[in-house]
Order: C-alpha cells, then sequence, then structure tokens
C-alpha cells in the first residue's frame, strides 16, 4: 500500500451572492479514513465538496492535498492531482455503454499505467456492472448507477474519494452493499474518503471521524462513535 496524501481545508468560506454557504470551515481528512460531513439541507455540506474540487473557484481560505495548496486551482487540475468527486444525482451518460462510461476515468487519471487491471477490479467489485457492460447506461437501475459513478472515479486512481450523498434515493440494501464496500477500500487499499451524507446514522457506521456543519459552519467535530452516541447533537442536527 502506497502512502496517502492528507487532506486539509483551512478557514474555507463560500459566497453565492449576499448568501454565505461556508463560513470558515477546517475540516482534516485523514489518509485511509472516511469522514463524514454531516448535517441538514442548506449546512453547506454540497458547497464543501464543490469548492473542494474547484467547481466554486472563488472561495476564500485554502485546500491542501499532502501539503499542497490546490485552492483556486482550476477543476481538472484539482482532479489530476488525485481528488475525485463523485456528485449528488448519479451523473452517468446515458447514451454510453457502461463501460465507455467507465473508461471516461482514464481521462483525468493520476496513472493511466495499469487502467486494465483498476477496470477489471472495478468489475470484481460490482459484478452487476461486469454483466452489464455493453449495454448502455440508461439501462442500469439507480443502484447500478451508483456503483457506476463510484467505479469511474476508481478508475482515476484517486488519493481522496469525495462522495456526496452516495444513499439518495436508494434501497437499503443497496446503501449498506455500496457502504461495505467503500469500507472495504479504505481498510485494503488506503484510500482517504470525505462522505456528505444525509443519512448521518448509517454514515456514522462505517466512519472514522465526523464534522457536523450547521449553516456552513461547524459545529462539531468527533470520532465516529462520539458523534453518534450524542444524544443532544444526535436530535439537534442529524435527525436521529
Amino acid at each position: 500500500m502506497t502512502e496517502r496524501a492528507e487532506l486539509e481545508v483551512r478557514g474555507l468560506t463560500a459566497r453565492y451572492g449576499a448568501v454565505t454557504a461556508l463560513d470558515g470551515v477546517d475540516i482534516i481528512a485523514r489518509p485511509g479514513s472516511i469522514t463524514a460531513v454531516l448535517g441538514a439541507n442548506g449546512a453547506g455540506k454540497t458547497t464543501l465538496l464543490r469548492t473542494i474540487s474547484g467547481l466554486v473557484p472563488d472561495a476564500e481560505g485554502s485546500v491542501l492535498l499532502g501539503g499542497r495548496e490546490l485552492g483556486r486551482t482550476a477543476a481538472e487540475t484539482i482532479a489530476r492531482a488525485g481528488i475525485a468527486h463523485v456528485p449528488e444525482g448519479r451523473g452517468v451518460i446515458t447514451e454510453l455503454t457502461v463501460e465507455e462510461n467507465l473508461r471516461l476515468g482514464e481521462l483525468l487519471g493520476t496513472a493511466r499505467r495499469g487502467f486494465r487491471h483498476r477496470l477489471d477490479e472495478v468489475y470484481d467489485m460490482f459484478p452487476a456492472l461486469a454483466e452489464r457492460r455493453r449495454r448502455e447506461a440508461n439501462s442500469l437501475s439507480g443502484g447500478e448507477r451508483q456503483m457506476l459513478v463510484i467505479g469511474r472515479a476508481l478508475l482515476t486512481a484517486p488519493e481522496v474519494l469525495l462522495l456526496d450523498e452516495p444513499s439518495l434515493g436508494l434501497a437499503p440494501r443497496i446503501v449498506a452493499r455500496i457502504f461495505e464496500l467503500l469500507r472495504e477500500l479504505v481498510d485494503t487499499r488506503g484510500l482517504t474518503v470525505l462522505l456528505v451524507e444525509q443519512n448521518a446514522r448509517s454514515a456514522l457506521s462505517i466512519a472514522d471521524t465526523g464534522f457536523v456543519l450547521n449553516l456552513g459552519r461547524v459545529v462539531a467535530a468527533d470520532d465516529a462513535a462520539s458523534l453518534a452516541a450524542d444524544d443532544e447533537l444526535r436530535h439537534a442536527y442529524l435527525g436521529f
């Protein structure tokens, strides 16, 4: 296992017009861990991931990967530096086949050598994709599309995987399987995952640490077990 880089966010502030979506956010995602980012709708979770990946280019503060400053850098440069972003919504190109969608991961990959091996690993990880590799992506279920976008992100050989609401709209058994695979990727390959989730209970069950956002600010940060055990925090911000 190669040594992985730490993702650190310092004083991150982002605005949409007069609205401050992030207000001085500090977050650390340790190498080889799952860090959950939790909070209600409008807390700033999606904006956090979009800012880290360069889709909100005029943000203030720092985004560091392994000590290298990536803030205010083009999204493509950030992707090539080793940060893969899976946004909410399971965005696949429906006219392309499953394998053609996966091969798009080669275009922004940090290591093109070994792509065939990584593709085989994705098929091993998601057998449903292997069975449907020649079919158009519009034939996939919601769960299969989520597997497809995660697989495509993994094919870029990322240091850090940013996941935005991967459980949204999926059956509980599919969510459980995806979260199980995420935990396996972290434990066996040292992948670093920053997981944004509204399903706080499920996210904390697989996470190592967690941060809770409210109105663009961090209101709690601790190991996952401690956050899950804090009744006052759960009732106030996490909805369970």
